[in-house]
């Protein structure tokens, strides 16, 4: 079923192999050619069905494809829309694969969406290495943060935008004006901006946007944290708090807003089964809210792959390891129930699922919704929490590091996986000698292995050829 070219993973549960195989097969059908109509890259990631490309799943793609070897390029998925930027800086959230036209709506008229690019380019600066890539984006992506300034910003230092550009179009937010996702998000960018900065050794775009960090954090801490339930909301017009629990609230987790005391309350809703800690992790709404649907009705209570993944990488900040590991393993199990249904039913993978078993979510009006075989989210789960959370590799190209985390030793690892111009194949077993990792690799690099469990942590040069190294013995 793997496309030669792909990294293979290893895993006791054949069904995480099974799934994470099939999806690098199924995304072959999701391959696109741009045309002088539309001025849209000569190879770009899309679900067939969609007749527009949205930045939010564009952006989110690139967090998988950026493990294909490239086979796959994830770069094109950014720049579709870094070359439709306006001369205001404007980047428009979805553009028409007609005629290449940004797409709006009265609910949302300046089609903004959340502002993750630069995530996503330090990301990809790791998984691939591409310094020349980050030099070329930043004049873009500094045009596309004033653009959102000048918009967005209002009086009080926080960003007003219409619920339509949080990605949760019919959560219970009513009265919303400063949504809480959004200007965590708006954190994240910032605080990206500075991390790329830094990458470029460019002092002054590392201290201006660190500076735009802190000041958004300090507004979202002082004004959007809610003492009571013990996360942070969104704000109404008069800068009233909303105190209504949704998935948005974890977003400063990814954007490293809440000091410990308050990280350790927003995650304790994260195993609480009264709130976040459903199932299926996690609800797009607490279950002890009013408006919470255990059918799922979009964003009363399904369960997003792209929100789940969200979390889980802020747990990953707050060196949440095992907690995050368990969750993705949990969701995991549902996807493949889901996928994997008994009786006659026909399974799939889907944009949305039952917090409370297996099973699509439902959203009688919205028309075919949630989407079968919605790779854009599904994938975010099936390939990269497989590679991140369930294996526990971490990858940086430019360091030529490979972090292994993992809570105790088990069998499992991965094959022939591109560090640009270098394949590493780092597998576990148990042998006669105890627990053994084995490691192939063309080229040095620097491996850790930190086993939680046993509080076993070290950093070792690989050399060129085959090695193993006993756990045991460290």
């Amino acid at each position: 079923m793997l496309k030669k070219g792909f990294p293979a993973v290893h895993f006791y549960d054949q069904d995480f192999v099974d799934i994470y195989d099939r999806t690098w097969a199924w995304i072959q059908d999701f391959w696109h050619r741009g045309t002088p109509k539309n001025g849209l890259q000569s190879k770009y990631f899309r679900y067939p069905e969609r007749d527009t490309i949205s930045q939010f799943e564009s952006i989110l793609s690139t967090f998988f494809l950026v493990y294909s070897n490239r086979v796959y390029p994830a770069g094109p998925q950014l720049d579709n829309f870094y070359e439709k930027q306006e001369e205001s800086g404007a980047i428009r959230g979805e553009y028409s694969v007609e005629d290449g036209k940004a797409v709006t709506s009265r609910y949302n008229k300046e089609g903004v969406q959340p502002p993750l690019f630069a995530w996503a380019e330090f990301n990809l600066y790791h998984k691939i290495g591409n310094k020349k890539r980050l030099r070329d984006v930043v004049p873009v992506l500094c045009r596309y943060f004033s653009w959102l300034e000048e918009t967005f910003k209002a009086d009080n230092g926080l960003y007003a935008v219409p619920i339509a550009a949080t990605m949760m179009p019919n959560a219970p937010r009513k009265g919303m004006r400063y949504p809480v996702d959004f200007n965590a998000q708006q954190a994240i960018n910032a605080l990206y901006m500075s991390a790329i900065g830094d990458i470029l050794n460019d002092k002054e775009l590392s201290f201006r946007y660190k500076r735009q960090y802190f000041s958004i954090k300090t507004r979202i801490n002082s004004l959007m944290w809610n003492e009571q339930a013990g996360c942070y909301v969104d704000l109404d017009d008069a800068g009233q708090q909303l105190p209504v629990k949704t998935i948005a609230t974890f977003w400063a987790l990814l954007a490293e807003i809440p000091n410990e005391e308050k990280a350790n309350r927003l995650i304790r809703h994260l195993k609480d089964p009264d709130t976040f800690g459903a199932e299926n992790p996690f609800p797009s709404l607490a279950l002890d809210e009013e408006s919470f649907d255990e059918r799922g009705m979009g964003f009363r209570g399904s369960v997003s792959p792209a929100f789940t993944f969200m979390v889980i990488k802020g747990l990953e900040k707050y060196a949440r390891y095992d907690l995050a590991r368990e969750c993705a393993i949990r969701h995991l199990y549902y996807m493949l129930d889901t996928l994997h249904p008994e009786g006659k039913q026909k399974g799939n993978l889907y944009e949305a699922y039952l917090p409370r078993r297996d099973g699509p979510a439902v959203w009688p009006t919205k028309k075919g919704w949630p989407r079968p075989l919605y790779l854009e989210y599904a994938a975010l789960s099936s390939i990269t929490l497989i590679i991140e959370n369930v294996i526990g590799l971490y990858i940086s190209l430019p360091r030529k590091t490979v972090d292994w985390i993992v809570p105790a030793m088990e069998i499992m690892g991965i094959e022939d996986l591109s560090l640009k111009r270098n394949m590493i194949t780092i597998l576990s077993n148990k042998s006669g000698r105890g627990w053994e990792i084995r490691l192939e690799s063309e080229k040095l690099y620097y491996f850790t292995i930190n086993i939680l469990d046993e509080g076993k942590k070290k950093t070792l040069p690989i050399p060129s050829g085959k090695c193993s190294m006993l756990i045991d013995k460290l």
